[in-house]
């Protein structure tokens, strides 16, 4: 195309370099234009959600204008790169430009101001300007929406103060020619959508947020896959004055495609009312019904006026799993979602999760493969996510598999995109925090119905970024089931509220108990209380001192004839000198010990040892006749395991009731003595005191207030009832009606006014970084600001900032050899002490190994006090093989000796085999 005589085909956009570092290859800047308009069109016509591109119909005049809107501003979005500020990078290139009429300074690339001036800030300036003078939009509104959707296609949002910059910086934008030549690329752009005519129809049409959120998320998809030259090949240096055309590019864009191969929509069943077929097709055999939750969930998906919140709560092993997956599919059917999220609280969790889901989705008719992904910081370590992900790379369109893990659908910021995710909730809370490229996390989830487990488990600091991703998640329109044991009321309805504030709803959600077992929600969907099915249990309470004589009297008398039983500690501290002291009593054979403060790999082992020994009645094939786990919290949701008789530490309510949601938890033959189900409660300094004082670990762990309320409650308890007392006991526990003898009250009302300002105090931190709401903002201008930039769930800014704002730290574990170099740990089953090379790349198995060997570091090495200090210290650890390695690159690494010590900071760090980390001050 010729401009005054000269062709705008000089203009780059993409460069490629030969091994010494010269350019062998390049792409001008229209063709990539194209490609990218290419991509975007494609996309939203055959990948995109439905669920997802109604929701920005909605907000046009007709059914094929978000394909058009977002084809035309993919179309645009490097249209800033027609400017001097970005051609002046590459001098080569830069100087044909030049020889071609595009004048710019000859050390324009050496300006430090240039900077200022990014090529996604000129094309926010550019399309907003074009807009604004030669179609009419109102340059305030929806010219400025347009122009953030250009501005923003990097992942970060840009201010007025910037833009400002821009539009003082002539030197850096360009003008005459440059000009002509963005004025030239935005009208053909214009052109391939049918003329500048079709864009002046959206000129009264303003655009909501998530609209201008999800419109930039398609943009970036659409680059991303045109800038991979795999895909779409670059030009030889040689090619100039390249003048593509309509029919070459669109070859070039279905070559491109067809090779990417991108599953297809899932479009699910409409349900045809028999909810027993649904369950046998799914996760039965012949004769087999749905159980009273599963039809219930179902039931109430079918009554909901359009799809929206679901929250179902039932006793621990009653099915609601499959519950929310029934629950899915009839909510997709009718809002056109195309996927399924998952979300659990930990990784242990997740990994379970995956096999299940993986399962089902196999038993979904469909000729049609689907797409399911891992999400967390570890699912490369996952070998049955690993092995998908090996054969998506490679599937051909006829792969018999149904389930793929396609090749690029994964990494953190993709593997979102996938239609099936399972992962863990940070995923999830990630979308409410001001963090690059978050607009990628809400086009994800805008095409899903989106399942949240274990609901409950969630503190007050998380819940001010779960609530906001509700919201948003109500804005765009996208069924949510819920699940937990049970809800306090006041949770229940804040959980209602935050989704509904999104859908425009009144947000005035009852706060009353409905009762329980029970299934709630949005969009005038009654409370259906779920018939109980089989007998209810009673569990013996006892109240133990807090001494381990008085424990070991305890498990002789009640194991005395045999049996398996877990003692659970609020903290690795108590574990480990629980541990030590029963080893000692029963023999280290009959003890096992699991915390968080083990690698990774040795979780894994642990973990998998106890579901063999202690699993379902399938699965646990070597129950042992004797044999006492001592565990922290990680028994309370990462395991399907079950016990004759249980010890735990006093906690808040709800989850002492969860500790004991694995006690009977299956049926089978179990010692006379055992053969109902009995409870002690341990963890309080005197039982007799006024009021009944936890001690000091369970206090920083969990808080004065919580313990003191579910001290009152089994101060007199001799019995438990399961399930009837779930929902009452846990409903009085975070309720406001005094608990416990008159002469606790003043302890008590003082406990409640110091967790009344934490709980204050936390909120307010959380804003700092807390995306605001859909309507918070006129379009993506400053919508990021003051954000945490580029985290993710590896890093621990972003675990710090979503998860509890408490610092954490990860590292690597190795040992060092005699001469200074690193080994594998050499207690690794399998793999034992090998060499890692230092001075080229680490090999991809022993890479894999190396990062399996994570550990979380103890807090007196990860507060807010020591943090930064511990981290320079542990940084001076740090090997250019490992950074050359994507699955070692930017972490942490801790080296241990020949005794598995290290000194950091002040602590002698031991790894003990059996009892995980140990710390103490040196």
């Amino acid at each position: 195309m010729l401009i005054n005589g000269l062709s705008d085909s000089f203009v780059w956009a993409k460069t490629t370099h030969d091994e010494l570092g010269n350019v062998d290859g390049w792409l001008p800047l229209r063709q990539h234009l194209d490609d990218t308009m290419s991509v975007a069109h494609s996309l939203a016509e055959h990948w995109i959600s439905p669920q997802a591109i109604n929701r920005m119909a909605n907000e046009l005049p007709g059914e094929q204008d978000t394909v058009r809107l977002a084809s035309w501003l993919a179309g645009v979005h490097d249209i800033g790169k027609a400017s001097p500020a970005f051609a002046c990078q590459v001098d080569i290139l830069a100087d044909r430009m030049r020889d071609n009429g595009f004048r710019m300074h000859p050390r324009l690339s050496e300006d430090k101001d240039r900077r200022a001036v990014n090529h996604s800030l000129v094309g926010h300036w550019t399309v907003r300007e074009w807009l604004t003078d030669e179609l009419s939009f109102d340059f305030k509104r929806n010219a400025q929406q347009w122009g953030s959707v250009v501005g923003s296609h990097h992942g970060m949002t840009p201010d007025e103060a910037q833009l400002a910059i821009v539009d003082a910086s002539p030197t850096f934008t360009g003008h005459g020619i440059w000009h002509t030549t963005r004025q030239s690329l935005l009208l053909q752009a214009a052109r391939r959508i049918g003329g500048a005519h079709v864009l002046e129809r959206y000129r009264d049409r303003e655009l909501s947020l998530p609209t201008q959120v999800l419109l930039v998320a398609i943009v970036i998809v659409s680059d991303w896959i045109a800038s991979n030259s795999d895909l779409f090949p670059l030009l030889p240096l040689s090619a100039v004055d390249v003048k593509p055309d309509d029919a070459a590019t669109a070859e070039r864009a279905r070559d491109a495609l067809a090779a990417l191969n991108l599953p297809q929509r899932w479009v699910a069943e409409p349900f045809d009312g028999d909810i027993d077929r649904l369950f046998r097709e799914r996760f039965g055999g012949r004769g087999r019904s749905a159980r009273p939750v599963q039809a219930a969930a179902v039931r109430a998906a079918v009554r909901q006026a359009v799809p929206g919140l679901l929250i179902v709560e039932a006793p621990m092993g009653s099915g609601k799993t499959e519950a929310a997956l029934m629950a899915a599919e009839v909510m997709a059917a009718r809002s056109g979602a195309d996927g399924v999220f998952v979300a659990l609280p930990t990784q242990a969790t997740t990994d379970a999760m995956y096999s299940r889901v993986r399962e089902w989705l196999g038993q979904l008719p469909s000729v049609e493969r689907r797409a399911l992904s891992l999400a967390h910081g570890k699912a490369h370590l996952n070998d049955e996510h690993a092995g998908l992900v090996r054969d998506g790379r490679f599937a051909a369109a006829t792969s018999e598999d149904a389930v793929v893990a396609h090749w690029w659908l994964s990494g953190r910021k993709k593997s979102m995109l996938a239609q099936f995710v399972v992962g863990t909730i940070d995923q999830l809370l990630f979308g409410a925090l001001k963090s690059r490229h978050v607009m990628l996390r809400h086009l994800a989830l805008a095409g899903k119905v989106v399942v949240i487990d274990e609901v409950h488990a969630y503190d007050v600091y998380m819940s001010q970024y779960l609530h906001r991703i509700l919201h948003w998640l109500g804005a765009y329109g996208v069924p949510v089931v819920l699940l937990s044991a049970t809800l306090p009321s006041r949770r229940r309805a804040e959980l209602l509220r935050a989704y509904e504030s999104g859908t425009g709803g009144t947000g005035t959600s009852p706060t009353e108990d409905p009762g329980y077992p029970v299934v709630t929600g949005s969009a005038g969907v009654a409370p259906e209380l779920i018939e109980q099915v089989g007998d209810s249990s009673d569990i013996a309470v006892d109240r133990l001192p807090d001494d381990l004589d008085t424990l070991v009297a305890y498990l002789r008398t009640h194991l005395a004839d045999g049996g398996c039983a877990a003692v659970v500690r609020n903290t690795v501290g108590r574990v480990q000198e629980t541990a030590e002291r029963l080893s000692a009593e029963f023999g280290e054979d009959a003890v096992t010990i699991t915390h968080s403060r083990f690698l990774a790999c040795d979780r894994m082992r642990i973990d998998t040892g106890l579901v063999r020994r202690f699993g379902p009645p399938s699965a646990a094939a070597e129950r042992p006749k004797l044999h006492i786990v001592v565990a922290s919290q990680v028994l309370e949701q990462s395991l399907d395991v079950d016990f004759d008789l249980m010890v735990t530490d006093l906690a808040p309510m709800d989850l002492v009731l969860q500790r004991l949601g694995r006690l009977h938890r299956h049926t089978r033959s179990r010692p006379d003595r055992l053969s109902e189900p009995r409870c002690a409660v341990v963890g309080v300094d005197d039982w007799t005191a006024t009021p009944v004082p936890a001690v000091a670990g369970s206090r920083r762990v969990y808080g004065e207030h919580l313990l003191l309320r579910a001290a009152a409650l089994l101060h007199d308890q001799s019995r438990v009832r399961v399930p009837d007392d779930i929902a009452p006991l846990v409903q009085r526990a975070y309720g406001d009606e005094p608990l416990g003898p008159a002469s606790w009250q003043a302890a008590m009302s003082t406990a409640a006014e110091v967790a009344r300002a934490k709980e204050q105090e936390r909120v307010a931190y959380a804003q700092t970084y807390l995306l605001g709401e859909a309507d918070s903002s006129i379009s993506l201008v400053s919508w990021l600001r003051a954000g945490v930039g580029d985290v993710h769930e590896d890093s621990p800014q972003g675990m710090a900032q979503v998860r509890d704002g408490a610092e954490s730290l990860e590292v690597l574990v190795v040992q060092r050899d005699a001469g200074g170099g690193l080994l594998t740990p050499n207690w690794l089953p399998k793999v034992g002490r090998q060499q890692i090379p230092l001075l080229e790349p680490v090999p991809v198995y022993l890479a894999r190994v190396i990062a399996a060997c994570t550990l979380r570091l103890p807090l007196a090495l990860s507060h807010g006090g020591v943090i930064d200090a511990v981290i320079a210290e542990l940084e001076e650890n740090r090997f250019a093989a490992f950074e050359a390695s994507p699955y070692l690159k930017g972490q942490l690494v801790l080296p241990l000796d020949d005794e598995r010590q290290a000194v950091v900071h002040g602590y002698r760090l031991i790894y003990d085999l059996r009892r995980g980390l140990i710390h103490e001050r040196v």
